[in-house]
């Protein structure tokens, strides 16, 4: 089979395209023919070898995909071959999905409703499995409070959209193109602002008429924190999903709103946040409420170009590679 294969850390040019065996599933393991890889960046940064957690090398990139069951190993009950599925994590080794097939613990794998496409399916692992997290695991957003999604029209950011405004919760969201804000719009934000704009948050709280917002879920730390406190309501929360430095804030912003401070990452969900995400996912596929929007599609050979898409600015929906 072809995979995209990294043998050192570095720039996206150390991924290479090269044959493989395919793997054969052991007991509790499923075998995955992949139709669509997610591209995330988490993994440009594991790529470029800065992210705390390292695979041993060689490796081939991806846990996020969607395809259907190709062989399932002794033991597993819960799928048969010719399913469709997608997956969230791979088996260790040279099994990543950014391959024509990938080898999943059964615990990674799901099912896959015909209302969603392949395409979508794979972009519902990390953006997806992260959106859920930051709002209600670390955030615990309840219904008919606030959220402001920095950055919305990305992967992250739509999932957190959709999530929030099937939870009840009212919808701020910020992109920085004409074109995201429109599909932000479409996916359920009920106020859009410009993150361009110096003045964007001026106007969030006059839309909140002064309040601010419960919760903000934050993609670029670095640059936006700060000023993220001056926008919360008492008792808000925000969740930092991403962030590329260091930032200085001032902590009365956090000390007069009894405000907190969340860092997350999906790495930490237990066993049973995991449940819960892909539980609520497959609820919000079925009846049509969580629809991920694809923005871009890559062949396998152009994940090098796909890995530096993922790292511009002006995100708009998900990035994929088509095996």
């Amino acid at each position: 089979m072809k995979a995209v294969v990294m043998r050192e850390f570095g720039d996206p040019s150390v991924m290479k395209i090269e044959e493989l065996a395919e793997p054969k599933p052991g007991p509790g393991q499923v075998l995955v023919e992949v139709k669509a890889a997610g591209v995330n960046p988490v993994e440009a940064y594991i790529r470029s070898g800065s992210y705390p957690r390292r695979p041993e090398l060689p490796a081939v990139p991806g846990g996020d995909g969607a395809g259907v069951v190709k062989a399932v190993g002794e033991g597993v009950k819960g799928f048969e071959a010719g399913q469709r599925v997608y997956f969230k994590g791979v088996a260790p080794g040279l099994h990543g999905a950014y391959a024509q097939a990938a080898l999943c613990q059964e615990r990674q794998v799901h099912p896959l409703p015909d209302t969603a496409s392949f395409e979508q399916g794979a972009a519902l692992g990390v953006p997806y499995g992260t959106a859920y997290q930051a709002l209600f695991h670390r955030a615990l957003a309840r219904p008919g409070e606030s959220v402001l999604v920095h950055g919305a029209s990305g992967g992250v950011g739509v999932a957190a959209v959709q999530l929030a405004r099937r939870a009840g919760l009212t919808v701020f969201g910020t992109a920085g193109t004409e074109k995201g804000r429109v599909m932000v719009k479409e996916q359920g934000a009920h106020h859009v602002l410009d993150h361009g704009d110096p003045a964007h948050l001026d106007r969030l709280m006059e839309l909140t008429g002064g309040a601010g917002v419960d919760v903000v879920v934050e993609m670029l730390a670095n640059l936006n924190l700060g000023a993220d406190l001056k926008a919360l309501a008492m008792g808000g929360r925000v969740v930092v999903v991403g962030s590329r430095g260091s930032v200085e804030i001032d902590p009365r912003a956090a000390m007069s709103r009894e405000a907190a401070i969340l860092g997350m990452t999906l790495f930490a969900a237990t066993p049973r946040d995991e449940s819960a995400i892909h539980a609520a996912l497959l609820e919000g596929l079925k009846d049509g409420t969580l629809k991920p929007v694809v923005g871009r599609r890559f062949g396998l050979a152009e994940a090098p170009a796909a890995h530096g898409e993922i790292m511009k600015p002006g995100s708009f929906g998900k990035i994929v590679l088509i095996p």
